[in-house]
């Protein structure tokens, strides 16, 4: 007789890889790596929003980008998103739950908002439930997963965009912090926004992943000079 944990929420037989018990023992494929910061310049986010496609896929896709990229959130935080956490005449993001369970509110910019405008009026088609939500089958409406989602931007990156790079969530939110540097906006506003515990934490986050300011300053130095003098001494 089939267990009841084996279906799904429709009745239908799940696939065994979807079952706790089909990964007992399995080390996961990414076990021990570590990935350096290298956040994507603003040409690949670009080149990847717009070879995301024009199907509700590809319009979701685009409307988390943005999110993630311009909102600087957490890939759990944006898809724990609720309609109702937007609130685009302020500009504002609520985000109920971030990291240690803290809530904080966050800002987006004007163009921004409007990017997610489409993805906005296509959600309303959809079952009330997670902002950035499944599209297909008996669980529409309900919040996607992470691996899904990393998974469809790798997929369009690397395969349709061409973006020879790492292409995760989390990169997204490291070029937000640089670029919210690089426009001179202050610590304290970035740190806030990001939802580090203190200054120190983003501080740390910036020097690791932003060597703008020293590249330059070694990229301009002068070049070498020799006294006028070391011409005129004959050689011996």
């Amino acid at each position: 007789m089939q267990s009841v944990s084996a279906l799904d929420r429709a009745g239908r037989r799940r696939s065994p890889a979807t079952l706790a018990s089909f990964h007992e023992g399995r080390a996961p494929h990414n076990k021990g790596l570590r990935y350096p910061p290298d956040p994507p310049t603003v040409e690949e986010i670009i080149s990847v929003m717009r070879t995301a496609g024009d199907d509700a896929d590809g319009v979701r896709l685009r409307a988390l980008i943005i999110v993630l990229w311009r909102a600087g959130l957490r890939i759990s935080e944006a898809l724990a998103l609720a309609e109702t956490d937007l609130d685009p005449v302020r500009g504002a993001i609520l985000v109920r739950q971030g990291k240690g369970g803290k809530r904080r509110e966050v800002g987006m910019d004007r163009w921004a908002w409007e990017q997610l405008e489409r993805w906005v009026e296509l959600r309303k088609t959809l079952p009330v439930g997670a902002f950035f939500c499944i599209l297909h089958g008996a669980t529409r409406g309900r919040r996607c997963s992470p691996a899904s989602i990393r998974a469809q931007l790798h997929r369009t990156a690397a395969a349709i965009a061409g973006v020879r790079r790492r292409f995760a969530p989390h990169q997204l939110r490291h070029a937000h912090a640089v670029e919210m540097s690089r426009e001179g906006v202050p610590l304290v506003v970035i740190q806030r926004q990001l939802g580090h515990a203190d200054l120190g934490v983003t501080s740390a986050y910036l020097r690791g992943i932003d060597n703008t300011e020293i590249i330059h300053t070694v990229h301009e130095r002068p070049t070498p000079m020799i006294p006028a003098t070391a011409r005129l001494t004959p050689s011996t």
